[in-house]
This record gives C-alpha cells, sequence and structure tokens, in this order.
C-alpha cells in the first residue's frame, strides 16, 4: 500500500542499553526501526551515532510521532522497567492505537500483570504480548532466546522479527552458532524462539528460566567454595577446573563465564585475583524470588531454587556474618583425601544437582500451565533455552531429548537418561554433601538438591507424623494406608481406644 511506504516495520520504546541492542540487533537483519525515548536527547544520540545500520533508525521525539511512523499493524516493543512504568508507556499508546495493532513488553514483567493487561487491551481491540527476553546485553545485540506469549494474531505478526532476531543454533548438534558482529548477523540454524502461549505464559516461562538460573549460579559458586574450602585452589587453578568442566556434560554458558571470571586478575593489584576483591554479597532482581513464591504458592517442591533465592539473602548479611564469624565455630577439618577425586566427586555433585534444579523448574511451569489453562510444550522450551539466554548450555538438549521420548513426562528424574546419570553419580553426591557437612561450609543448593532427590525417590516418608500431629492439635483428619484414598479419619487424642470415622 502507497501509505506504507517508507514506514518502519517495528518500534521500540525504552533506549537503555539493552532497547538500543535490541534496536541494532533487528536493524541488522534488515527492520528499520522507530525509536522513542523519554528524554529525547537520549534518543537524538543513538540515531546519530548509527547513521548506516541496514534497515535505518527512524527518530521520534513524542508517542505520536511514534506511532505515525510505523506500518499496519503497528508493532510496539515495550523495553521500560516492569510495574508501573509499563503501565503508564502503555496508556499513553493506546488512545493513538487501531484495531489489531500489537503492544509487546519485553521486560521481567510478573506473569499476572501481563494476563491484566492482555485481557484489558484485548477489550479495545489491541492485541497485548509479553516477552521474555534473555542472554543479557550482549544476547539483546546479536540474539537473544524469545520466550513471547499471547494471541496467535499477535505472533504471527511479530514471528518474522522474533525469529530473526534470536540466538540460532546448528539442527544437528544444537550447539548455539556464534560469530554474529555489527552488521553481520548469523546466518542460517534454528532459531531460539518460539510461540510459548497465551496471556502470560512468555513472561511466566521466562520468569522460572531465571528460577534455574539462580539455581544454577549457587550451584557453581557452591562448587567454588567446596574446592577452594577443601583443597585450598586459588581462583587460577579453579579456573582451569571450570574449563576443564566446560570440557563436558556441564559445558555451559555459565561453566565458561565462571572460569574466566576467576582467570581475572584485578586491574588495580595485577599480581591478585579480581574475585578476590569483590564483596561477598549477591543482588537480585526479583525474578529468583518471584518464582520461589510461586512455587510455595502453587505446593511445588522447588527446593534447590528456593535456597539459591535464600542464599543470597544470607549473603547480603555481610556485617551480621563478620560478627557472627567471631562468635560461632566451626569444625575442625582437613580434607586428607586426593585432589583429583574431589574434583571428580564435586563435578559429579555438580551435575546431579543441576538436574534436580531444573527437574523442580519444570515440574514448576507444570503446575503453572494447569492453574491458567496454558499447554506448554517443555521439550520446545528446552530447545529454545539451548541459546541465547543466560542457562544456555549442552545439557538442555537432553532435555529436549528427554520430553520427544515422553511428551507427558512428570518429572525429568524419571527419564532414563537422566535416571542413569544420577545412578552413576550419586555416590560422589553424597560424598561432597557429608564433606561439606563435616568441614561446616555452606553447601544449601547440594543440600536441598540431594534431599529433594531422597524424597522424591521415597515410597514411605516421616509425613505421617506431620499428618498425626495436625489432627492432634486442629483435628485437621488423616488418611489411612489400609482404606482407599479420599477417605478421612479423626481420633480423639490422645486416647488411641476411641477412634472415630469420618468418611
Amino acid at each position: 500500500m502507497a501509505e506504507q511506504a517508507g514506514k518502519a516495520n517495528v518500534g521500540l520504546v525504552g533506549l537503555a542499553v539493552m532497547g538500543q541492542n535490541l534496536v541494532l540487533n533487528m536493524a541488522d537483519h534488515g527492520f528499520r526501526v522507530a525509536v522513542y525515548n523519554r528524554t529525547t536527547e537520549t534518543m537524538e544520540r543513538f540515531v546519530a551515532e548509527h547513521p548506516d545500520t541496514p534497515g535505518g533508525l527512524v527518530g521520534c521525539k513524542t508517542e505520536k510521532d511514534l506511532v505515525a511512523a510505523l506500518e499496519r499493524p503497528r508493532k510496539i516493543i515495550l523495553l521500560v522497567k516492569a510495574g508501573a512504568p509499563v503501565d503508564a508507556i502503555a496508556e499513553q499508546l493506546a488512545p493513538l492505537l487501531e484495531k489489531g495493532d500489537i503492544l509487546i513488553d519485553g521486560g521481567n514483567s510478573l506473569w499476572t500483570d501481563t494476563i491484566r493487561r492482555e485481557k484489558a487491551y484485548a477489550a479495545k481491540g489491541i492485541l497485548f504480548m509479553g516477552s521474555g527476553v534473555s542472554g543479557g546485553e550482549e544476547g539483546a545485540r546479536f540474539g537473544p532466546s524469545l520466550m513471547p506469549g499471547g494471541s496467535q494474531e499477535a505472533w504471527r505478526a511479530i514471528e518474522p522479527i522474533w525469529r530473526a532476531i534470536a540466538a540460532k543454533v546448528d539442527e544437528k548438534t544444537g550447539k548455539p552458532i556464534e560469530g554474529a558482529a555489527p552488521g553481520k548477523p548469523v546466518k542460517g540454524g534454528v532459531p531460539c524462539t518460539a510461540h510459548i502461549g497465551p496471556d502470560g505464559a512468555g513472561h511466566y516461562v521466562k520468569m522460572v528460566h531465571n528460577g534455574i538460573e539462580y539455581g544454577d549460579m549457587q550451584l557453581i559458586a557452591e562448587a567454588y567454595a567446596l574446592l577452594r574450602g577443601l583443597l585450598g585452589l586459588d581462583p587460577g587453578e579453579l579456573a582451569d577446573v571450570f574449563a576443564d568442566w566446560n570440557e563436558g556434560d556441564l559445558d555451559s554458558f555459565l561453566i565458561q563465564v565462571t572460569s574466566e571470571v576467576l582467570r581475572q586478575r584485578d586491574p588495580s593489584r595485577p599480581k591478585k585475583f579480581l574475585v578476590d576483591a569483590i564483596l561477598d554479597s549477591a543482588g537480585q532482581k526479583g525474578t529468583g524470588r518471584w518464582t520461589a513464591v510461586n512455587a510455595l504458592d502453587s505446593g511445588v517442591p522447588a527446593t534447590t531454587i528456593t535456597e539459591a533465592v535464600f542464599a543470597r539473602a544470607l549473603s547480603a548479611l555481610k556485617d551480621q556474618r563478620v560478627a557472627a564469624s567471631k562468635k560461632l565455630k566451626g569444625p575442625d577439618f582437613a580434607y586428607k583425601g586426593g585432589k583429583k577425586a574431589l574434583i571428580d566427586a564435586v563435578r559429579d555433585a555438580l551435575y546431579c544437582s543441576k538436574i534436580c534444579s531444573y527437574a523442580q523448574g519444570f515440574a514448576l511451569m507444570a503446575a503453572g500451565q494447569q492453574e491458567y489453562g496454558w499447554k506448554l510444550n517443555f521439550g520446545e522450551i528446552a530447545s529454545i533455552w539451548r541459546g541465547g539466554c543466560i542457562i544456555r548450555a549442552r545439557f538442555l538438549q537432553k532435555i529436549t531429548d528427554a520430553y520427544a521420548r515422553e511428551p507427558g513426562l512428570v518429572n525429568l528424574l524419571l527419564d532414563p537418561y537422566f535416571k542413569k546419570q544420577i545412578q552413576a553419580a550419586s555416590p560422589n553426591w553424597r560424598k561432597v554433601v557429608a564433606l561439606a557437612a563435616q568441614a561446616g561450609i555452606a553447601a544449601p543448593a547440594f543440600m536441598s538438591a540431594l534431599s529433594y532427590f531422597d524424597g522424591y525417590r521415597s515410597a514411605v516418608s516421616s509425613a505421617n507424623v506431620i499428618q498425626a500431629q495436625r489432627d492432634y492439635f486442629g483435628a485437621h483428619t488423616y488418611e489411612r494406608v489400609d482404606q482407599p484414598r479420599g477417605k478421612h479419619f479423626h481420633v480423639d487424642w490422645p486416647d488411641p481406644k476411641r477412634p472415630q470415622l469420618d468418611a
């Protein structure tokens, strides 16, 4: 159509680093991008600094200019702070839009907010999507993992853009295709994006992704603490260990990053390692906490992920920990075994714990789809996490394979591959957890993962005592092992001679 000639293919609001990088990614793939930022000077400087992008940039001083610059149906990506800012900019844009236009929230929004927004804007004829964007600044620039949720109509409109800008993996090996550079995007490969489901499904899956990321990072940190505490390895030696692990089953972005982090020298003290100068107090932005809260609300035992969140909270109590260290003494313990044996054992413990952490994350997504009426493709979700995102790893191909073998798999621990891996490595896993306890080295994620595994594989647990307690003080009733499930009983405690049936 004549009036569409020269129009931008897509618009973006929010030119912080993530927004700028996503714009350049789209422009590198030939899309003409209209850009708007609340601070006009930021927009003007950004456009001036990139005059020769393949697709071209259109600077817009107002929301009205942005809408006028776009082809129909208009597609506008919002990359602003989650919460009230998303609502504010969406409400400013909505009166300027027409039926069938699309707003895409690419931030880390709470999935229930996305459900609310999708419903509200659908009533106005505007299509609202929530898309997880993982990979940090580098991913946004050269290929993120994208997790869009919303209507099929909205997905069809943005699919060509999302598939073009997403990270790519090799079709045969599943490994990320590297080598993207400014103006030279990766050619070929399988895009790391797929339509996750309706309304808030995309943001929900991105939240669980981030929860799993918390678990991965905590497990790696505990492996570092154990090897340093028990073997006395310095960061350079540990960097070599993680680099070696990255050649095997633990091959992943986070293991690679850890090796590079540990090898880095302190710019102000070149003979020292930088990691030793970094304060041991970890920050968090909230998505891991959302995952833990949702697990508690859903009754899903995501223990390793939740322990990772709590570990960050405990790390933040730096002053209290320093004071406590002077008053609370740990065990006097020295490891006397072999160096290689312990390194191998910690590797096995890390891999087994990682399996449990991912099993918990996928179980949480299964509960989420049941609660919200989604139909999530777990194998596909694992496959789009193989490239671009922070948790990208060789391991994810095994999860894709597991769901290909059994789409209705209840828990990853029951898959033949993962069952075999844990059975083979669990003696080392138990050894490491015991050593951590003996040495007084905090390893909450390792320990909780092992407890999850042992709890999940137990046909009989100690919960009968808990249920008896509940009936004693609150008349909450109990079921009997010799009666059909669903039939409840109560006894007038503490006299065991007066059972009463309450069918």
